[in-house]
């Protein structure tokens, strides 16, 4: 049996850290706290030959039912602190988005209010290329700090080849630290804008129940019309669609929710049905935005790129 760092546990269950609670435990799992930490844990995981996973907020995430094999990692202490520094932020990749954008209001930088409504971390963000209400990370990123098995070297936004929902950052990589270049304004005007879109989430998305957040990206394709994934989704009648303990939400039909004893196969069966629907009624194929963790069968078909 190989010797664990400090700080690595055997078979930590993962569902407790996705907001859909659903998949298996990790194989190895570890919290660093320091970029020491982490540049430790991801070259003796390369040394071991094994694979580096990432857990953020876990929003957008499926874990395979029957685990996830190698390291897991979740940024912890430092790796999550938050910083003003001039018109910038500095932040851990473990920060999470939403308090990013709360702590930039309160000192009066704007820029980065679309955050707010993106429920994950800065690296998770980072890697998916996020964005909400017309906002993109990509807009207002100024660096980022990324960590491998040779050690971490630091990034601008032109090299992490940024597209719709993706970068070029490898399964391997992990976003450790990154800065945002904001502009001032008033602060309240701020707030009052993090406020409305708030507002705006909490009136059209699902809360306060076990779900992650949009299932597929909308689609690039002029037989869309311009409609979103969630409006394909309800045209084909997937609203309240159930199998198993997964079924879309009957507020938005772009979110799957977790009625209580769902597992990832649920979910991925749910996802495929709603996915063939809108194929076969609009001749659309729908894009999974959802990451996937471990060996989630997913349909040969589905672009995950």
């Amino acid at each position: 049996m190989r010797q664990l760092p400090e700080g690595v546990q055997h078979g930590y269950p993962l569902a407790r850290l996705t907001t859909i609670r659903t998949g298996g435990p990790a194989e190895l799992f570890a919290r660093p706290g320091t970029l020491g930490e982490l540049e430790r844990l991801v070259g003796w995981a390369a040394a071991e030959g094994l694979e580096v996973g990432v857990v953020g907020s876990g929003s957008n995430l499926l874990v395979a039912d029957a685990g996830v094999p190698g390291l897991i990692i979740k940024l912890d202490k430092e790796l999550s602190t938050i910083e003003l520094e001039g018109t910038g932020i500095r932040c851990g990749g473990g920060a999470r988005l939403p308090a990013v954008s709360a702590r930039a209001a309160q000192a009066g930088l704007a820029g980065i209010e679309f955050g707010v409504n993106i429920p994950g971390t800065v690296g998770g963000a980072i890697r998916m290329n996020a964005n909400a209400y017309g906002g993109e990370l990509a807009q207002v990123l100024e660096w980022v700090d990324v960590t491998g098995a040779a050690g971490t070297e630091r990034r601008a936004p032109n090299q992490l080849g940024f597209a719709y929902r993706r970068s070029a950052l490898g399964s391997g990589e992990v976003v450790a630290r990154a800065s945002f270049s904001l502009h001032e304004a008033a602060s309240e005007a701020v707030k009052a804008t993090l406020a409305d879109m708030r507002a705006r989430r909490k009136a059209a998305q699902p809360s306060g129940i076990k779900t992650f957040g949009s299932t597929f990206k909308n689609p690039d394709d002029a037989r869309a019309e311009n409609r979103t994934a969630g409006q394909l989704l309800d045209a084909a009648g997937c609203r309240g669609l159930r199998i198993g303990g997964a079924g879309f939400s009957a507020k938005h039909a772009n979110f799957v929710e977790n009625h209580g004893d769902a597992t990832t196969a649920d979910v991925v069966a749910v996802m495929a049905e709603g996915r063939r629907r809108v194929l076969e009624q609009f001749g659309i194929v729908l894009e999974p935005e959802v990451q996937a963790l471990g060996p989630v069968e997913l349909p040969a078909d589905w672009n995950r790129r």
